[in-house]
Protein backbone atom coordinates (compact mmCIF):
# COMPACT_ATOMS: atom_id res chain seq x y z
CA UNK A 1 0.00 0.00 0.00
CA UNK A 2 1.29 3.45 -0.95
CA UNK A 3 -0.56 5.61 1.58
CA UNK A 4 -0.34 9.38 1.21
CA UNK A 5 -2.57 11.38 3.54
CA UNK A 6 -2.18 14.54 1.50
CA UNK A 7 -3.86 12.85 -1.48
CA UNK A 8 -6.96 12.17 0.62
CA UNK A 9 -7.56 15.67 1.95
CA UNK A 10 -10.10 17.80 0.05
CA UNK A 11 -8.46 20.64 -1.86
CA UNK A 12 -10.54 23.33 -0.14
CA UNK A 13 -9.53 21.95 3.27
CA UNK A 14 -5.85 22.03 2.32
CA UNK A 15 -6.06 25.76 1.68
CA UNK A 16 -8.52 26.56 4.47
CA UNK A 17 -7.52 29.08 7.12
CA UNK A 18 -9.27 27.91 10.30
CA UNK A 19 -11.18 30.33 12.49
CA UNK A 20 -8.93 31.71 15.21
CA UNK A 21 -10.83 32.21 18.48
CA UNK A 22 -9.81 34.53 21.29
CA UNK A 23 -8.64 31.59 23.39
CA UNK A 24 -6.63 30.22 20.46
CA UNK A 25 -4.76 33.51 20.19
CA UNK A 26 -4.09 33.93 23.89
CA UNK A 27 -3.86 31.04 26.35
CA UNK A 28 -3.46 31.79 30.04
CA UNK A 29 -0.84 29.89 32.02
CA UNK A 30 -2.80 30.39 35.20
CA UNK A 31 -1.82 33.99 35.78
CA UNK A 32 -4.57 36.43 36.79
CA UNK A 33 -5.53 38.41 33.70
CA UNK A 34 -8.35 40.78 32.79
CA UNK A 35 -9.93 39.27 29.69
CA UNK A 36 -11.45 41.90 27.40
CA UNK A 37 -10.82 40.09 24.12
CA UNK A 38 -13.79 37.76 23.49
CA UNK A 39 -16.86 40.02 23.88
CA UNK A 40 -18.11 37.90 26.78
CA UNK A 41 -20.40 39.05 29.58
CA UNK A 42 -17.90 40.11 32.29
CA UNK A 43 -20.07 39.17 35.28
CA UNK A 44 -18.81 35.90 36.69
CA UNK A 45 -21.30 33.04 36.98
CA UNK A 46 -19.07 30.07 36.16
CA UNK A 47 -20.22 29.89 32.56
CA UNK A 48 -19.84 33.42 31.23
CA UNK A 49 -16.49 32.60 29.59
CA UNK A 50 -15.94 30.54 26.47
CA UNK A 51 -14.68 27.00 27.11
CA UNK A 52 -11.20 25.79 26.25
CA UNK A 53 -11.43 25.19 22.47
CA UNK A 54 -8.89 22.36 22.69
CA UNK A 55 -10.18 20.81 25.96
CA UNK A 56 -6.62 20.35 27.19
CA UNK A 57 -7.39 19.39 30.80
CA UNK A 58 -9.96 16.84 29.66
CA UNK A 59 -7.62 15.47 26.99
CA UNK A 60 -4.89 14.99 29.59
CA UNK A 61 -7.27 12.86 31.67
CA UNK A 62 -8.32 10.83 28.64
CA UNK A 63 -4.69 10.42 27.60
CA UNK A 64 -3.85 8.89 30.99
CA UNK A 65 -6.70 6.39 30.77
CA UNK A 66 -6.49 5.47 27.10
CA UNK A 67 -2.69 5.71 26.79
CA UNK A 68 -2.97 7.89 23.68
CA UNK A 69 -0.90 11.11 23.41
CA UNK A 70 -2.93 14.32 23.73
CA UNK A 71 -1.81 15.47 20.28
CA UNK A 72 -3.50 12.38 18.84
CA UNK A 73 -6.90 13.08 20.43
CA UNK A 74 -9.84 15.02 18.99
CA UNK A 75 -13.04 15.55 20.99
CA UNK A 76 -16.47 16.34 19.63
CA UNK A 77 -20.16 16.80 20.36
CA UNK A 78 -20.77 13.06 20.45
CA UNK A 79 -19.14 10.55 18.13
CA UNK A 80 -21.51 11.68 15.39
CA UNK A 81 -19.70 15.03 15.16
CA UNK A 82 -16.22 13.53 14.89
CA UNK A 83 -17.50 11.07 12.27
CA UNK A 84 -19.01 13.97 10.32
CA UNK A 85 -15.71 15.85 10.48
CA UNK A 86 -13.99 12.89 8.81
CA UNK A 87 -16.44 13.07 5.92
CA UNK A 88 -16.02 16.84 5.55
CA UNK A 89 -12.23 16.72 5.63
CA UNK A 90 -11.59 13.85 3.25
CA UNK A 91 -14.62 13.25 0.99
CA UNK A 92 -15.46 15.43 -1.99
CA UNK A 93 -19.27 15.73 -2.31
CA UNK A 94 -20.72 14.20 -5.44
CA UNK A 95 -17.43 12.55 -6.32
CA UNK A 96 -16.00 10.33 -3.58
CA UNK A 97 -17.39 7.23 -1.92
CA UNK A 98 -17.10 5.31 1.33
CA UNK A 99 -17.60 1.66 2.25
CA UNK A 100 -19.73 0.46 5.16
CA UNK A 101 -20.50 -3.10 6.21
CA UNK A 102 -24.16 -3.80 7.07
CA UNK A 103 -25.56 -4.68 9.45
CA UNK A 104 -23.82 -1.83 11.24
CA UNK A 105 -24.28 1.55 12.92
CA UNK A 106 -26.79 3.52 10.85
CA UNK A 107 -25.12 6.93 11.10
CA UNK A 108 -22.44 6.04 8.53
CA UNK A 109 -25.17 5.87 5.91
CA UNK A 110 -26.91 8.99 7.21
CA UNK A 111 -23.70 11.02 7.22
CA UNK A 112 -22.82 9.88 3.72
CA UNK A 113 -26.23 11.13 2.59
CA UNK A 114 -25.87 14.46 4.39
CA UNK A 115 -22.46 15.01 2.81
CA UNK A 116 -23.54 13.78 -0.65
CA UNK A 117 -21.06 10.91 -0.59
CA UNK A 118 -21.83 7.53 -2.16
CA UNK A 119 -22.12 4.77 0.45
CA UNK A 120 -21.05 1.42 -0.99
CA UNK A 121 -22.47 -1.29 1.23
CA UNK A 122 -20.65 -4.63 1.43
CA UNK A 123 -22.52 -7.14 3.57
CA UNK A 124 -20.76 -8.86 6.42
CA UNK A 125 -20.48 -12.63 6.12
CA UNK A 126 -23.02 -14.92 7.78
CA UNK A 127 -20.66 -14.94 10.79
CA UNK A 128 -20.78 -11.13 10.95
CA UNK A 129 -17.18 -10.75 9.74
CA UNK A 130 -15.83 -8.40 7.02
CA UNK A 131 -15.52 -9.99 3.58
CA UNK A 132 -12.05 -8.75 2.63
CA UNK A 133 -12.20 -9.77 -1.03
CA UNK A 134 -15.63 -8.21 -1.56
CA UNK A 135 -14.53 -5.00 0.18
CA UNK A 136 -11.42 -4.61 -1.96
CA UNK A 137 -13.45 -5.34 -5.10
CA UNK A 138 -15.76 -2.44 -4.22
CA UNK A 139 -12.84 0.01 -3.98
CA UNK A 140 -12.02 2.46 -6.76
CA UNK A 141 -9.85 5.56 -7.08
CA UNK A 142 -12.47 7.67 -5.26
CA UNK A 143 -12.96 5.41 -2.24
CA UNK A 144 -11.78 7.44 0.74
CA UNK A 145 -13.13 5.77 3.89
CA UNK A 146 -13.81 2.28 5.20
CA UNK A 147 -15.94 1.99 8.35
CA UNK A 148 -15.45 -0.98 10.67
CA UNK A 149 -17.67 -1.10 13.76
CA UNK A 150 -15.89 -3.42 16.18
CA UNK A 151 -17.45 -4.58 18.45
CA UNK A 152 -20.19 -4.37 15.88
CA UNK A 153 -23.64 -2.91 16.38
CA UNK A 154 -26.07 -4.73 16.24
CA UNK A 155 -24.29 -8.13 16.21
CA UNK A 156 -22.03 -7.46 19.22
CA UNK A 157 -18.95 -9.31 17.97
CA UNK A 158 -15.42 -7.98 17.59
CA UNK A 159 -13.98 -8.47 14.12
CA UNK A 160 -11.11 -10.88 13.64
CA UNK A 161 -7.81 -9.08 14.25
CA UNK A 162 -6.07 -10.63 11.24
CA UNK A 163 -8.93 -9.49 9.00
CA UNK A 164 -8.58 -5.93 10.24
CA UNK A 165 -4.82 -6.05 9.70
CA UNK A 166 -5.35 -7.17 6.10
CA UNK A 167 -7.68 -4.24 5.48
CA UNK A 168 -5.35 -1.73 7.12
CA UNK A 169 -2.51 -2.92 4.91
CA UNK A 170 -4.53 -3.26 1.69
CA UNK A 171 -6.95 -0.33 1.76
CA UNK A 172 -5.37 2.82 0.34
CA UNK A 173 -7.65 5.15 2.27
CA UNK A 174 -8.63 5.81 5.86
CA UNK A 175 -9.88 2.89 7.95
CA UNK A 176 -12.22 4.13 10.67
CA UNK A 177 -12.67 1.63 13.50
CA UNK A 178 -15.67 2.57 15.60
CA UNK A 179 -14.92 1.28 19.10
CA UNK A 180 -17.98 2.60 20.91
CA UNK A 181 -18.27 -0.69 22.81
CA UNK A 182 -14.60 -1.59 23.24
CA UNK A 183 -14.64 -1.24 27.04
CA UNK A 184 -16.97 -4.25 27.26
CA UNK A 185 -14.61 -6.43 25.24
CA UNK A 186 -11.69 -8.55 26.43
CA UNK A 187 -9.97 -7.28 23.28
CA UNK A 188 -7.72 -4.26 23.91
CA UNK A 189 -8.78 -2.62 20.66
CA UNK A 190 -6.58 -0.74 18.21
CA UNK A 191 -5.62 2.49 19.98
CA UNK A 192 -2.09 1.24 20.62
CA UNK A 193 -1.60 0.56 16.89
CA UNK A 194 -1.95 4.14 15.68
CA UNK A 195 1.79 4.58 15.10
CA UNK A 196 1.91 1.35 13.11
CA UNK A 197 -0.91 2.23 10.70
CA UNK A 198 -0.93 5.84 9.42
CA UNK A 199 -4.36 5.30 7.80
CA UNK A 200 -6.03 4.25 11.06
CA UNK A 201 -8.68 6.35 12.82
CA UNK A 202 -10.42 5.18 15.99
CA UNK A 203 -13.61 6.62 17.45
CA UNK A 204 -14.87 6.02 20.98
CA UNK A 205 -17.52 7.57 23.18
CA UNK A 206 -18.52 8.60 26.70
CA UNK A 207 -22.05 7.31 26.03
CA UNK A 208 -21.57 3.61 26.78
CA UNK A 209 -19.13 2.33 29.42
CA UNK A 210 -18.51 5.81 30.86
CA UNK A 211 -22.24 6.23 31.52
CA UNK A 212 -22.40 9.82 30.24
CA UNK A 213 -24.62 9.64 27.15
CA UNK A 214 -26.36 12.84 28.26
CA UNK A 215 -23.29 15.08 27.95
CA UNK A 216 -22.66 14.18 24.27
CA UNK A 217 -18.91 13.63 24.13
CA UNK A 218 -17.12 11.65 21.45
CA UNK A 219 -13.43 10.82 21.09
CA UNK A 220 -11.30 10.33 18.01
CA UNK A 221 -7.76 8.93 18.06
CA UNK A 222 -5.47 9.19 15.04
CA UNK A 223 -2.05 10.36 13.92
CA UNK A 224 -1.08 13.91 14.86
CA UNK A 225 -1.25 14.78 11.14
CA UNK A 226 -4.88 13.65 10.86
CA UNK A 227 -5.78 15.47 14.07
CA UNK A 228 -4.31 18.71 12.69
CA UNK A 229 -6.48 18.43 9.59
CA UNK A 230 -9.65 17.79 11.59
CA UNK A 231 -8.85 20.65 13.99
CA UNK A 232 -8.71 22.92 10.96
CA UNK A 233 -12.41 22.39 10.23
CA UNK A 234 -13.97 21.72 13.65
CA UNK A 235 -16.13 24.48 15.19
CA UNK A 236 -14.01 26.56 17.58
CA UNK A 237 -15.96 25.75 20.75
CA UNK A 238 -17.55 22.42 19.82
CA UNK A 239 -17.34 20.92 23.34
CA UNK A 240 -19.10 23.15 25.83
CA UNK A 241 -17.92 23.98 29.35
CA UNK A 242 -20.58 21.91 31.13
CA UNK A 243 -19.63 18.84 29.10
CA UNK A 244 -15.94 19.31 29.83
CA UNK A 245 -16.54 19.78 33.56
CA UNK A 246 -18.87 16.78 33.83
CA UNK A 247 -16.49 14.53 31.88
CA UNK A 248 -13.53 15.48 34.09
CA UNK A 249 -15.61 14.86 37.20
CA UNK A 250 -16.72 11.49 35.86
CA UNK A 251 -13.17 10.40 35.08
CA UNK A 252 -12.15 11.08 38.67
CA UNK A 253 -14.30 8.05 39.54
CA UNK A 254 -12.77 5.80 36.91
CA UNK A 255 -12.51 2.87 39.33
CA UNK A 256 -16.30 3.00 39.69
CA UNK A 257 -16.70 3.00 35.90
CA UNK A 258 -14.46 -0.06 35.62
CA UNK A 259 -16.51 -1.87 38.26
CA UNK A 260 -19.73 -1.05 36.41
CA UNK A 261 -18.23 -2.54 33.25
CA UNK A 262 -17.37 -5.72 35.16
CA UNK A 263 -20.92 -5.89 36.49
CA UNK A 264 -22.45 -5.34 33.04
CA UNK A 265 -20.28 -8.07 31.50
CA UNK A 266 -21.29 -10.47 34.26
CA UNK A 267 -24.97 -9.65 33.77
CA UNK A 268 -24.56 -10.02 30.00
CA UNK A 269 -23.15 -13.53 30.37
CA UNK A 270 -25.89 -14.54 32.80
CA UNK A 271 -28.59 -13.13 30.53
CA UNK A 272 -27.18 -15.08 27.61
CA UNK A 273 -27.32 -18.37 29.53
CA UNK A 274 -30.85 -17.75 30.82
CA UNK A 275 -32.34 -16.57 27.54
CA UNK A 276 -30.94 -19.53 25.63
CA UNK A 277 -33.12 -21.82 27.74
CA UNK A 278 -36.33 -20.32 26.32
CA UNK A 279 -38.02 -22.48 23.71
CA UNK A 280 -38.66 -19.60 21.30
CA UNK A 281 -35.05 -18.30 21.37
CA UNK A 282 -33.23 -19.89 18.43
CA UNK A 283 -29.80 -18.29 18.86
CA UNK A 284 -27.85 -15.81 20.93
CA UNK A 285 -24.91 -14.27 19.12
CA UNK A 286 -21.57 -13.88 20.96
CA UNK A 287 -21.19 -10.35 22.31
CA UNK A 288 -18.25 -8.13 23.24
CA UNK A 289 -20.64 -5.23 23.86
CA UNK A 290 -23.18 -4.21 26.49
CA UNK A 291 -26.02 -5.82 24.56
CA UNK A 292 -27.12 -9.15 23.13
CA UNK A 293 -28.51 -9.90 19.70
CA UNK A 294 -30.96 -12.78 19.97
CA UNK A 295 -32.84 -14.64 17.25
CA UNK A 296 -36.41 -15.56 18.17
CA UNK A 297 -39.35 -17.23 16.46
CA UNK A 298 -41.20 -13.98 15.69
CA UNK A 299 -39.40 -10.74 16.55
CA UNK A 300 -42.37 -8.48 15.77
CA UNK A 301 -44.64 -10.46 18.07
CA UNK A 302 -42.12 -10.76 20.89
CA UNK A 303 -41.25 -7.07 20.67
CA UNK A 304 -44.89 -6.03 21.08
CA UNK A 305 -45.43 -8.55 23.88
CA UNK A 306 -42.51 -7.06 25.81
CA UNK A 307 -43.87 -3.56 25.22
CA UNK A 308 -47.10 -4.76 26.80
CA UNK A 309 -45.10 -5.77 29.87
CA UNK A 310 -43.39 -2.39 30.11
CA UNK A 311 -40.05 -3.44 28.62
CA UNK A 312 -38.52 -1.80 25.54
CA UNK A 313 -35.91 -3.63 23.49
CA UNK A 314 -34.84 -2.98 19.87
CA UNK A 315 -36.32 -4.87 16.95
CA UNK A 316 -33.49 -5.26 14.43
CA UNK A 317 -35.33 -7.60 12.05
CA UNK A 318 -35.17 -5.21 9.12
CA UNK A 319 -31.37 -5.14 9.20
CA UNK A 320 -29.46 -7.46 6.82
CA UNK A 321 -28.67 -10.88 8.32
CA UNK A 322 -30.86 -10.05 11.34
CA UNK A 323 -34.21 -11.64 10.47
CA UNK A 324 -36.32 -12.14 13.63
CA UNK A 325 -33.62 -10.62 15.80
CA UNK A 326 -34.03 -8.48 18.91
CA UNK A 327 -31.23 -6.41 20.40
CA UNK A 328 -31.31 -6.25 24.19
CA UNK A 329 -29.24 -3.78 26.19
CA UNK A 330 -27.89 -5.20 29.44
CA UNK A 331 -29.57 -3.43 32.35
CA UNK A 332 -29.13 -3.49 36.10
CA UNK A 333 -29.48 -6.81 37.93
CA UNK A 334 -33.08 -5.92 38.86
CA UNK A 335 -33.97 -4.82 35.34
CA UNK A 336 -32.51 -8.03 33.93
CA UNK A 337 -34.50 -10.10 36.42
CA UNK A 338 -37.68 -8.35 35.30
CA UNK A 339 -36.73 -8.95 31.67
CA UNK A 340 -36.17 -12.67 32.26
CA UNK A 341 -39.46 -12.90 34.18
CA UNK A 342 -41.31 -11.28 31.27
CA UNK A 343 -39.60 -13.53 28.71
CA UNK A 344 -40.46 -16.67 30.70
CA UNK A 345 -44.09 -15.57 30.96
CA UNK A 346 -44.22 -15.47 27.16
CA UNK A 347 -43.45 -19.20 27.01
CA UNK A 348 -46.84 -20.14 28.42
Amino acid sequence: MNFDLNNLVRDNVKSLLPYSSARDEYKTDGEAMIFLDANENPFENGLNRYPDPQQMLLKSKISEIKQVPEKQILLGNGSDEVLDLIFRAFCEPGKDNIISLPPTYGMYKVLSGINNIENREVLLTSEFEPDVDAILEAVDANTKLLFLCSPNNPSGNSFNAETIKKLLKSFNGLVVIDEAYIDFSDDAGWSQSLDKYPNLIITQTFSKAFGMAGIRLGMLFASAEIIKILNRIKPPYNVNELTQQRAIKGLQNYSEIKQQVIDIKSERDNLSKQLLQLNYVAKIFPSDANFLLIKVDDADQRYMELIGKGIVVRNRSKQPLCENCLRITVGTALENQNLLKAFKELES
